[in-house]
C-alpha cells in the first residue's frame, strides 16, 4: 500500500539461475533493498520500487528456477508468488543460452501473465560468436523482447519505459515435447552460429574448472587474496590511519586527560589508563582511545580489503567455479560444493555465512554448515587481529594459525558427517562466464556492506570497552582471573589475565585479541590465543542468529561441540607446539 492506501502495482523478476537478475534489478531500483522472508519459509526475497509515469512500483527479485514445476523450496516461493497479485512479470534470459532458458518463457507465456522478456548479457553475444534477430524472436514469442545489460545498463532505460504495455492474455498449456519442438523451431529462425577461436579469458574459464589447473588456480587466488588482504590493510594502517591517530588525534586526548585529571572515574571511561605517563591506545582501554582505534585502525582496513576481494570474486564469475571444484571435499562433509558461498561469507561475518546456509536444502545440512561456520571459520575483524598480534613474528605463524583451523574444519565436518545420518544431494549449479567486474557496481557493494559493518560493530565496541573498564574497575577481573586462572594455564598454557580476553570473545573478537596484545605474549601463546578466540563462542549476534535459523536443540548442540573442540585443539596444540 502507498501512503493513500491504495495497493502498489508489482513487478516480478523471474528466469534461472545465474542470468544476471540481482544485478538488473540493482539498476532497476536503486541500492535501496528490503530483504524479508517468504512467510512460513526461511527463502529471502528481495523487494525495491521504482518510479513508472509518477507512480510507486514495487519490484520482487524471485529466486531462480528453471520450471514452474517446482522441487527445491526456493523454486516453490517462486510459482506461490507467481500465482498472487502480480501485475507483470518480467522474465530475465541469458542471450548466450537462449535454448535453455526459453522453456521457462514458454511456461510463463502459457500462463497468460502479463509479461516481457528481458534479453540480458546481450553485450556478450559477440564473444558467444552468437547473432540474434530480436524482432524475429518477439514476433515467435508473441511478447515484448527487450535487449538488456545489467552490468553495462543497455536497455534498463527502454525496459522501463514499457514496464505495463504488455497485456495479460489468454492461458494456454502444452505438453513437455512440444515446447522443446516450439523452442527447437525459435532457436532455427532467429540464432546464427558463426565459427571463432576462445580468447584468453574464455580458456581460462575452462582450466579453472578442470581438477589440476583448477586447482593450481584456486591455491594462486587463496594466496594472492591473503596477501592482497594483508598489503591493503597493513598499507592503510602504516601509512594512513596509524600517523593520524598518533600525530592528530592523540594530541587531542592528551589535553582531554590532562583536562580531566587522571585516576578520576571519567578519565578511566573516557581516556582509560595512563602507561608510563602516555595513552596506549591498545591498552588504555577508553571510550575515545582503544574503541575506535581497535575499531578504525586495528580492524575496519583489513575489513575494507576482505569485502573488495569478495565483491570482485563475486562479481567476476570465480566463486561458481570454485564450488564446483570443490564439491568432492564438501560431500565427504556432508555438504555439497555451493556450501563454500555461506563459508567465504562467513570470513566476512558469520553471520551472513549462517544465514548463507539458507541456499542448502536440508536441516542437517545447515546444521552441518553453521557449525562449522561458527567454530572454524574466523570473521574479518577476528582475521584483523590475527594478522595484527601474528603479523610482526611473520607471516609463517599467521599461515600456521589457518592451517590449523582448516585442518579442525575438515575432521570436525567428517565426524558430522559419519555421526548425523542423512544425504547431501548433487550439486546441481549455473557456471557463468568469467566477466570484468563493473568498478561503480563493486565500490557500492563494498561502501554498504562496510557501512553496515560499522553501523553494527561500533555500539558492541564500546559496549565491550565500556563493561571490561568498569569491571576492572570494580576488580572483577581479579576473582574470576583466580578461579579459572590454573585452568587456562593446565590446558593452554595461558596466563590468568587472557582469561578476560576469551570471556569479551564473546561480545566482539577484534576487542578480545586486542587485549592480547598489551599482555607481552610469545608467539606459541599468541598462536593459541587465536585458535582458541576463533574456535570458541563466537559473537552474541551469531548465537542469535544460529538459534533463529535452526533452533534451541541445534543451537545448545553446537555450543557442546564447541566446547569439546576448543578445549582438545587448545590443549595439543600446548602439548605439542615447541
Amino acid at each position: 500500500m502507498d501512503r493513500t492506501g491504495k495497493r502498489l502495482k508489482k513487478i516480478a523478476l523471474i528466469g534461472n539461475p545465474n542470468v544476471g537478475k540481482s544485478v538488473l534489478f540493482s539498476r532497476l531500483t536503486g541500492v535501496r533493498v528490503l530483504v524479508s522472508n517468504y512467510p512460513g519459509t526461511t527463502v529471502e526475497l528481495l523487494e525495491g520500487y521504482l518510479t513508472v509515469d509518477k507512480e510507486l512500483v514495487k519490484v520482487v527479485d524471485l529466486p531462480g528456477t528453471y520450471s514452474l514445476e517446482a522441487s527445491a523450496p526456493a523454486e516453490k516461493v517462486t510459482v506461490n508468488m507467481l500465482k498472487e497479485e502480480i501485475d507483470l512479470v518480467v522474465n530475465v534470459i541469458d542471450a548466450c543460452n537462449l535454448e535453455r532458458n526459453l522453456y521457462l518463457t514458454m511456461e510463463l507465456l502459457e500462463s497468460g501473465a502479463a509479461m516481457i522478456v528481458a534479453l540480458n548479457m546481450f553485450d556478450e553475444l559477440r564473444h558467444c560468436g552468437v547473432a540474434l534477430d530480436v524482432k524475429k524472436l518477439e514476433q515467435l514469442l508473441g511478447a515484448r523482447v527487450i535487449p538488456t545489460s545489467g552490468m553495462t545498463g543497455l536497455g534498463i532505460k527502454d525496459l522501463k519505459e514499457e514496464l505495463f504495455q504488455a497485456k495479460s492474455r489468454k492461458s494456454s498449456k502444452h505438453t513437455n515435447e512440444q515446447r522443446w519442438v516450439r523452442i527447437g523451431k525459435i532457436i532455427e529462425e532467429v540464432q546464427q552460429l558463426s565459427h571463432r577461436h576462445h580468447n584468453l579469458l574464455e580458456l581460462l574459464e575452462d582450466a579453472s574448472v578442470t581438477h589440476f589447473w583448477g586447482m593450481a588456480i584456486a591455491a594462486l587466488v587463496i594466496i594472492s587474496s591473503f596477501k592482497f588482504i594483508r598489503f591493503i590493510g597493513e598499507g592503510l594502517i602504516n601509512y594512513i590511519l596509524d600517523p593520524f591517530f598518533n600525530n592528530f588525534y592523540r594530541p587531542v586526548i592528551q589535553r582531554l586527560s590532562v583536562f580531566l585529571g587522571p585516576g578520576g572515574f571519567w578519565h578511566n571511561v573516557l581516556v582509560g589508563k595512563v602507561i608510563d605517563g602516555k595513552i596506549d591506545f591498545q591498552q588504555s582501554l577508553g571510550l575515545l582511545t582503544t574503541a575506535p582505534y581497535v575499531e578504525f585502525v586495528m580492524v575496519l582496513p583489513y575489513i575494507l580489503a576482505f569485502y573488495l576481494l569478495l565483491s570482485f570474486l563475486e562479481d567476476s564469475g570465480y566463486l561458481p567455479r570454485l564450488a564446483l571444484l570443490l564439491d568432492n571435499v564438501m560431500h565427504k562433509l556432508g555438504l555439497h560444493g555451493f556450501a563454500i558461498i555461506p563459508v567465504l561469507l562467513g570470513f566476512g561475518c558469520n553471520v551472513p555465512g549462517i544465514l548463507g546456509t539458507r541456499i542448502l536444502e536440508s536441516e542437517r545440512e545447515r546444521f552441518i554448515a553453521s557449525t562449522l561456520i561458527s567454530i572454524g571459520v574466523p570473521c574479518v575483524a577476528l582475521q584483523a587481529m590475527i594478522f595484527g598480534v601474528l603479523g610482526g613474528f611473520g607471516g609463517y605463524f599467521v599461515f600456521l594459525v589457518y592451517a590449523i583451523l582448516f585442518c579442525v574444519w575438515l575432521c570436525l565436518g567428517a565426524i558430522l558427517n559419519y555421526f548425523l545420518k542423512g544425504y547431501s544431494p548433487e550439486l546441481l549449479i549455473e557456471i557463468p562466464p568469467y566477466r570484468v567486474p563493473s568498478l561503480k557496481l563493486m565500490s557500492k557493494k563494498v561502501f554498504f556492506r562496510v557501512r553496515g559493518f560499522i553501523f553494527e560493530a561500533l555500539p558492541i565496541v564500546l559496549l565491550s570497552v565500556l563493561v571490561i573498564n568498569i569491571l576492572q574497575q570494580i576488580k572483577v577481573f581479579e576473582f574470576i582471573s583466580i578461579i579459572f586462572g590454573p585452568v587456562l594455564r593446565v590446558l593452554f598454557g595461558l596466563p590468568k589475565e587472557a582469561i578476560w580476553a576469551l570471556i569479551i570473545g564473546l561480545l566482539r573478537k577484534d576487542i578480545a585479541a586486542g587485549m592480547l596484545a598489551g599482555l607481552g605474549l610469545n608467539v606459541k601463546q599468541l598462536m593459541i590465543s587465536c585458535v582458541v578466540l576463533s574456535m570458541s563462542f563466537p559473537c552474541i549476534a551469531t548465537f542469535i542468529i544460529f538459534f533463529k535459523e535452526l533452533g534451541i536443540k541445534r543451537l545448545l548442540q553446537g555450543i557442546l561441540i564447541m566446547g569439546i573442540v576448543t578445549a582438545v585443539v587448545g590443549t595439543a596444540m600446548n602439548m605439542l607446539l615447541p
